[in-house]
């Protein structure tokens, strides 16, 4: 009898602990590289409306900002905002010059190398990185994180002669 109960124990733990992993298991969205390509030019089609708003309605209520221009993270909508507010008066428009994208269940990773140009001439080259989550009340994907950093200054070394010659 205590073997018999015994083995009704186990047998409800499992079945209780395989539905619960069930419950947690997520519906993974369909995509491909062109999808999660096209963020970006959704993301850089905002920058052109100037509105900085629309620029943050494309990250996540939870999500991190590493901007191109400046040392502060950028964490709550307000501080995105405030970050774009800035940075689109320089009327800015990005160019994927090389990229990398990953994608997994829900998730998408864009990475690479970009170019910003400015309403006056100038240019900015940098690495980024958008990680991007699909969000499934929304309907569509947003940016969890974006990293953007200027690329490193190519630093004029001269050439050390060796044993005292010159070169």
């Amino acid at each position: 009898m205590k073997k018999t109960v015994a083995i009704a124990v186990a047998l409800a733990a499992t079945v209780a602990s395989s539905s619960t992993w069930a419950a947690r298991t997520e519906s993974c969205r369909t995509t491909n590289e062109k999808e999660i390509a096209s963020l970006f030019d959704r993301w850089n089609n905002s920058l052109q409306s100037g509105d900085p708003h629309k620029v943050v309605a494309n990250y996540a209520d939870k999500s991190v900002l590493l901007p191109t221009v400046s040392n502060k993270v950028r964490l709550t909508p307000a501080e995105k905002e405030d970050y774009f507010h800035h940075f689109l008066e320089k009327k800015p428009v990005g160019k994927i010059d090389t990229r990398t994208i990953s994608i997994d269940c829900n998730t998408a990773m864009d990475t690479g190398l970009y170019t910003f140009s400015f309403q006056d001439g100038s240019q900015v080259k940098a690495r980024y990185t958008y990680t991007y989550k699909w969000d499934a009340k929304k309907k569509k994907w947003l940016i969890t994180s974006h990293h953007s950093s200027g690329m490193p200054e190519k630093a004029a070394v001269p050439a050390v002669p060796s044993n005292g010659e010159k070169h």
